[in-house]
């Protein structure tokens, strides 16, 4: 059962004070006061929704409640009752932060219609306050996990390249999270207040996508009525993100490499010169200094936006950030469809942990969504896994672990065994679960492993 609303009413008329507790109290916890220094004892001790105060009391008038009320660490939404002929007063309360007034005798439809309205608009300030406390840690390094060392390495350029205007070349296939880093450049940047506009290149024919980057004058082409601003103008003080930079045509990469050198442009169908200051971001799921080789893409547009380049790896080079992964993912999806599931199965955690993941971090996210939308009781099992994900891991020899495991303990059961497999041999080892050598040399040491010698040598 949901807690009930509070309110407090102060008012030095007893059949006033009563009769609205009388009127409000079916539907709220009403408490009353006769003076300002009961109402002080009251809201000291406990906190309250909703104030409604008289104006004139003996002592403090109802103005002074509510500068009291207001200065609270949660303060109550507060309404004044007035007569008729201090309704200026009332309105200079509303100035001074109360939500609203009413006149005596005490409208009971109109109040409750008030208190009605209050709360609605204090729940959506609230709403709005997480939203943009979300919005805010979406942008930030928050959203992009890992531990390992090859994703410390990112969070190290990110934070010695966001200060500067330098153009930035993220690599990395798809899912492995180029628009995230982007946005954290974006957001630890001096032009974080300024826009962060996302184009998708791939998406768009090279004469639209010309259009969309730098916009067209009317009459341009055929169904140009209006004259359009483009994304380097709406971009202008903060930064563009062009994904999927190696698809674009060569006639557009030339406007770009323009842009970058002289920091202008004209429209499509237009001869105004446009100056922009927009700092540009590019990223690719190809090898872009082999399509310079192959005469797809020109070398001095390359060299223009690689001014610094980030590598990002797939999840499967890193696999030690799966079980951080899959925490953060949990609470996001339980949260998301008001479950709560914070356990992962033995079996279930050898599949995550064994899976190639060709969709890296965006197919891995997926596949919790999934599983915590069909967990039953709390933990994930592996029958919860997508199918695919379940069928190709286990057919590695993935299974077959205790139940009871975090993912930490089955990446130590995992790497065990494998090294007994390949007889201590820690470069099979590793080819074995998918890792480099380095990685499984480091996780010996971190688990305590022992290397097996035998067949092989590590």
């Amino acid at each position: 059962m949901s807690q009930l609303v509070s309110i407090l009413v102060v008012d030095d008329e007893k059949h006033s004070r009563e009769g609205l507790r009388k009127a409000l109290e079916s539907q709220y916890d009403v408490y009353i006061a006769e003076d300002a220094a009961s109402a002080y004892q009251l809201l000291e001790s406990q906190s309250f929704d909703i104030l409604i105060t008289d104006l004139r009391l003996p002592g403090d008038d109802g103005m002074k409640i509510i500068q009291r009320a207001l200065s609270l660490p949660n303060p109550p939404i507060c309404l004044m009752m007035t007569a008729y002929g201090s309704v200026e007063t009332a309105v200079e309360a509303m100035k001074r932060g109360a939500y609203d007034y009413l006149t005596k005798p005490i409208d009971l439809d109109r109040l409750d219609l008030l208190i009605k309205r209050a709360l609605r608009s204090r729940s959506m300030e609230a709403e709005n306050k997480t939203l943009k406390r979300r919005l805010g840690e979406r942008v930030g390094f928050e959203n992009i996990v890992g531990e390992s060392p090859s994703m410390k390495q990112v969070f190290e350029t990110i934070e010695q390249v966001a200060p500067t205007r330098a153009t930035v070349l993220i690599e990395g296939e798809s899912g492995t999270g180029k628009e995230l880093v982007a946005q954290a450049i974006h957001h630890l940047s001096p032009r974080k207040n300024a826009p962060f506009i996302a184009v998708h290149c791939a998406a768009l024919t090279p004469s639209l996508l010309e259009s969309e980057l730098f916009g067209h004058e009317k009459g341009a082409f055929t169904g140009a009525v209006d004259r359009r601003t483009g994304r380097f103008e709406a971009a202008d003080g903060g930064t563009l993100f062009l994904d999927e930079i190696g698809e674009i045509d060569a006639s557009v990469q030339v406007k770009i490499l323009r842009v970058l050198g002289e920091r202008s442009f004209e429209r499509v169908g237009g001869s105004k010169t446009i100056q922009v200051d927009v700092r540009v971001i590019a990223a690719t799921n190809r090898d872009l200094g082999r399509q310079v080789e192959q005469g797809k893409f020109r070398e001095d547009l390359y060299y223009r936006l690689k001014v610094v380049e980030i590598k990002l790896p797939p999840l499967r080079d890193r696999r030690e950030d799966i079980p951080l992964m899959v925490r953060e993912f949990l609470k996001e999806f339980s949260l998301e469809n008001k479950k709560q599931v914070e356990d992962v199965a033995g079996d279930a955690q050898a599949v995550l942990m064994a899976y190639d993941w060709p969709g890296n971090v965006r197919e891995l996210r997926s596949a919790i969504e999934h599983a915590v939308i069909w967990s039953k009781d709390g933990r994930v099992t592996l029958q919860n896994l997508p199918p695919t994900v379940r069928e190709v891991a286990v057919s590695r020899g993935a299974q077959a672990l205790p139940t009871g495991m975090n993912l930490e303990q089955t990446e130590k059961v995992l790497m065990s065994r494998s090294l007994e497999i390949c007889g201590g041999n820690v470069s099979q080892a590793a080819a074995h679960l998918g890792i480099s050598r380095r990685t499984l040399h480091r996780k010996i040491k971190k688990y305590g492993l022992k290397e097996v010698r035998g067949k092989g040598k590590a």
